[in-house]
């Protein structure tokens, strides 16, 4: 190789487009509010748009069912007369 090619990255999840855990990660940190600069930035960078969309909506969904299914647990268990 000659001495003028780039540098490549040490670490070749650099140069790759986020993992399914790290884009579920990034919308977990999202959501709570707590997402760092760093991975903010990350996502920015090497993230696509569409995928996040796709598990933004995942995401929501999962929400969704997950808070109907509380609700439905919390009236099963209440006495009604």
């Amino acid at each position: 190789m000659s001495e003028d090619s780039p540098i490549q990255p040490e670490n070749d999840d650099e140069s790759d487009s986020l993992s399914l855990s790290q884009m579920f990660g990034s919308a977990l940190a999202a959501a709570l509010g707590i997402q760092s600069k760093a991975n903010r930035e990350r996502d920015f960078a090497r993230g696509k748009p569409f995928h996040f969309v796709i598990v933004g909506l995942v995401f929501t969904a999962g929400f969704v069912m997950l808070m109907s299914l509380a609700v439905q647990l919390i009236l099963s268990l209440v006495d009604t007369p």
